[in-house]
């Protein structure tokens, strides 16, 4: 019995790295203070009442961005795990397949369960408020696509420490990901790690499509609309289209894996390439879902602080559309090298050059709403003004690579490496850090500190450049991705070294910014106008931060900018409301059930991992049970009434005279 007890303890937990280990001690000992500290100030039922079951897409929002945090850190470390390794020549840090555990973890967590959280964070914060609604269309998926996207990451991220980390790559190829060369249950736990996500993913770009369609306020036509607004209808068309290809390719490979199928085995007469097809047509349509929030984000912020309308507001427009439709003809791109044919890599070469052409419109576009404008460098116009030196480099990297014989040199090396990182950071973490610092206020009713925020960003922008740009002489110079140790005759040790200490940079920046939001709690400059940039859209009509329901009357629109033209005709920020105008609202009740049934998704993908029937077969009957509690659920909503309505709308406004 003891041996086993051995036995399965030895094959269930990972053992034998002192990292690990570490890992392994810290986790437990963080739950055990957080069960602690909930139980000492007797917060439990504080947390289910105010979190774990609201349906508030601020406060979901908030959950998101919390969680990207936590993930920026879990895989930051896992880039600085890697830096280390190759720091010199002939380092001996991690074992190869620690290394190539940290390199798939790292783009996994970076792209799925970092990028995309923030992004959905800032959307469910930002997009009711600027068209004028008081939730999304629908606030009961919009909490179980956030309890799928938290329960399938904590699926992803518990692998290493309980069963072994994936380590195919971030895109797990065959035939690394089969279990001919990954025979242990990583694999599994990428594939429903992610799959669990996913379906929460695919469910936001279906709300968020609704929400704008049919939710926006009278007199705002979609010409109209905020250009953040227009890039999360983009994004999320973009999303109703790829996740499904996601979901699809993800169950193939684990039909090859659990039931003996051959869609990606040569022996059994499948096709590892359709495998890399179908990926890429999820993937490279995925980079742009995340960039082009950003671009609205960017859009937003050089708006307001050059106190200029966006310029060629038509053209941001077409051009985001033009993105969402091009982003699906050009996934081949990621390997002319497959041997498909010079017409086939001639076409994909063409449409990559054509998708730089609305990107580069869009940096016009700032440029020219800059030109002449009053411009304040605040925190968020500093990231978006960094923003675009780095992406124009990111984008004629990118044509380097769309031209098909230069990317026989170019393919599977460094020199994509720093293009890819150019594009994702500059583009994406530059465009959300611009995002969160300028809707902040927003969400808790305080600006983050200035004087830190900007020792943070110096800190971002030089490392990152110190970091990325070597990369692309050691790609020129042969040294091809997932390297895990190198000898010195290959001369790639100093640039290595440079390029490590840029990362460890960056990490020096996160360090501040957490400390800018620690102090900002203690200090914070409080937002008493709900329009503490001299914002232009209606979220800034409110107080900070929002009230449960948004607004308090319906806003009418007139034309875009609507808040600072009615600001220039001498309209003042939280101006008091007649009684007379007020109404019960209108709102949804909470709910358990997102966060169970996300809870035993998580268990029967704890099931599938192990091939453990007996706990994936009652969880997937307890999730049956959630569907059908949910049908028969009638009491979903309730009206706030016109005194409570009025208590608050005093207390904010009264409290912010």
């Amino acid at each position: 019995m003891l041996d086993t007890i051995k036995q399965f303890a030895s094959e269930f937990f990972v053992t034998g790295d002192p990292l690990i280990l570490g890992a392994q001690v810290s986790i437990g000992l963080a739950m055990v203070a957080i069960v602690f500290v909930l139980t000492f100030f007797k917060k439990w039922g504080w947390l289910w009442r105010e979190w774990l079951t609201t349906v508030d897409h601020k406060r979901i929002g908030i959950m998101y961005i919390i969680c990207s945090i936590l993930m920026l850190f879990r895989g930051g470390v896992d880039a600085l795990l890697m830096r280390l390794q190759l720091a010199m020549p002939g380092v001996e840090f991690l074992q190869a397949d620690h290394y190539n555990a940290i390199f798939t973890t790292h783009g996994v967590i970076m792209i799925l369960f970092m990028a995309m959280p923030l992004m959905f964070g800032l959307f469910n914060v930002v997009v009711p408020l600027q068209i004028g609604a008081r939730d999304v269309a629908f606030p009961f998926l919009n909490s179980l696509s956030f309890w799928l996207f938290f329960f399938g990451a904590m699926l992803f991220n518990i692998s290493f420490v309980i069963g072994g980390s994936p380590d195919a790559g971030w895109l797990a190829y065959p035939p690394l990901s089969e279990l001919s060369h990954s025979p242990g249950v990583g694999q599994n736990f990428y594939i429903w790690g992610i799959q669990i996500s996913g379906i929460g993913s695919l469910a936001t770009g279906i709300n968020f499509i609704v929400t704008i369609l049919k939710m926006r306020a009278p007199g705002m036509k979609l010409m109209k609309m905020p250009m953040f607004s227009w890039s999360v209808l983009s994004s999320c068309i973009m999303i109703i289209f790829a996740f499904p290809i996601l979901t699809v390719t993800l169950f193939l490979l684990f039909l090859d894996r659990f039931a003996g199928a051959h869609f990606f085995t040569l022996d059994g007469g499948g096709n590892p390439m359709m495998y890399i097809n179908l990926i890429w047509m999820w993937g490279h349509p995925e980079v742009y879902i995340v960039v082009v929030p950003a671009f609205g984000i960017f859009s937003e912020v050089v708006a307001t602080f050059s106190r200029k309308k966006l310029f060629g507001y038509s053209s941001m427009v077409f051009a985001m559309i033009g993105i969402s439709v091009l982003s699906f003809f050009t996934w081949v791109h990621h390997f002319f090298t497959m041997g498909s044919g010079a017409d086939v890599n001639a076409f994909f070469a063409i449409t990559t050059m054509l998708i730089a052409i609305p990107t580069g419109v869009k940096v016009f576009n700032w440029l020219f709403t800059m030109f002449r404008g009053r411009i304040r460098f605040t925190t968020p116009m500093m990231w978006a003004v960094a923003f675009i030196p780095c992406f124009v480099i990111g984008g004629m990297t990118g044509v380097l690579l769309s031209v098909a014989p230069a990317d026989f040199q170019f393919h599977n090396s460094y020199f994509l490496i720093a293009h890819f990182h150019q594009v994702l950071i500059g583009g994406v973490v530059f465009g959300y850090f611009a995002g969160l610092y300028y809707w902040w206020p927003k969400m808790f009713g305080f600006r983050l500190n200035e004087r830190l925020g900007k020792w943070a960003f110096w800190f971002w922008n030089i490392g990152f450049y110190i970091c990325f740009m070597p990369q692309y002489f050691l790609g020129l110079d042969g040294m091809t991705r997932r390297t895990y140790t190198y000898d010195f005759d290959m001369g790639w040790g100093p640039l290595n070294l440079v390029s490590t200490i840029g990362g460890f940079l960056m990490g020096i920046a996160f360090i501040f910014q957490v400390w800018q939001i620690a102090y900002s709690i203690k200090n914070h400059e409080k937002d008493t106008t709900g329009d503490i940039w001299d914002g232009r859209t209606l979220e800034w009509t409110i107080p900070s931060p929002a009230p449960m329901y948004n607004f308090a009357i319906t806003p009418t629109v007139q034309e875009t900018d609507d808040w600072w033209e009615r600001k220039q005709r001498g309209e003042k920020p939280l101006a008091p409301i007649p009684d007379a105008k007020l109404e019960p609202i209108h709102m949804p009740k909470n709910s358990a059930i997102p966060f169970i049934k996300s809870a035993l998704w998580f268990f029967a993908g704890f099931g599938f991992v192990w091939n453990w029937m007996w706990l994936t077969i009652p969880a997937l009957v307890g999730i049956a049970i959630c569907m059908l509690a949910r049908s028969f659920s009638y009491d979903t909503d309730y009206y706030i009434p016109v005194d409570e309505v009025k208590r608050t709308e005093q207390l904010a406004r009264g409290a912010k005279a």
